[in-house]
């Protein structure tokens, strides 16, 4: 199997679908995806918990550790680290690491503001200097938050955390073709941005991404196929078809038969 690193590096960009609990990251390694992302909104939610805001800590180590028992590469979303303090972040990452994740994703952003570019590299660095295996996928998030979003600035930050150590760049919200290909032609790293109904995965690629993610799509999705299904039932309409429940039961049994071997 490829590592995690490779699969940066194909021919098409990795689509990284982004899991929210065992049963979603089940079925996504059932499917035949070699990698599965977590979703910081998806567990954060499923917990009754706003997302951004360092309260999905505890809830994400807890899925990671049971979800680097699958046969397929882990990536977590650890927001900003949940800290401030570089040290702190390196060292959660270095516990994640342990557990067996092949990546993280960490924010330059706190509670929905840009924080300074060199505070963030710091992390970058330090997390880079405990853990040199694991892929740091540094996220900008300029065009995602509103803030400073043009083309120049995210460069600008890109490059500083490129510099830094980091593996590779997420750039959420960048869904502009010229503005794609402009970046990835930009930065010496692989570029992930999130999917967007406007663009192919295929179409992402030849414009230079080199990773798609799903991010909270497939969590919003099922909430809303969830209430569709009970919309259904109640006004006598046809539910659509499902997954049987013995399928995803044989999954939960085998999931828990390697968790106790």
């Amino acid at each position: 199997m490829a590592t995690f690193r490779e699969l940066h590096h194909t021919i098409e960009p990795l689509l990284l679908p982004n899991a929210w609990d065992i049963g979603s990251a089940l079925a996504f390694a059932a499917a035949g995806f070699p990698a599965v992302g977590t979703t910081s909104f998806g567990i954060a939610a499923s917990a009754g918990l706003p997302d951004g805001v360092r309260y999905s800590k505890t809830v994400t180590a807890a899925l990671v550790a049971q979800l680097c028992r699958l046969p397929v590469h882990i990536t977590a979303d650890v927001e900003d680290g949940y800290s401030d303090d570089p040290a702190e972040v390196a060292e959660h990452v270095a516990q994640l690491a342990n557990l067996g994740v092949a990546g993280v994703n960490l924010e330059d952003s706190t509670a929905g503001h840009l924080v300074d570019p060199s505070a963030f590299a710091d992390k970058v660095a330090a997390v880079k200097r405990r853990s040199p295996a694991v892929f740091i996928n540094a996220r900008v998030d300029n065009i995602w938050l509103g803030e400073q979003a043009t083309v120049d600035a995210v460069l600008l930050r890109a490059g500083v955390y490129a510099d830094a150590g980091a593996d590779g760049i997420f750039v959420p919200g960048l869904v502009v073709p010229d503005d794609i290909q402009t970046i990835t032609a930009g930065i010496g790293l692989p570029i992930n941005v999130l999917a967007h109904p406007s663009l192919t995965v295929a179409e992402l690629g030849e414009l230079g991404v080199r990773r798609v993610s799903s991010g909270s799509l497939p969590y919003r999705a099922a909430v809303d196929a969830a209430v569709n299904v009970a919309s259904a039932l109640r006004d006598g309409k046809q539910v659509p078809a499902a997954t049987p429940y013995r399928e995803m039961q044989s999954r939960l049994v085998s999931f828990s038969q390697r968790s106790s071997g």
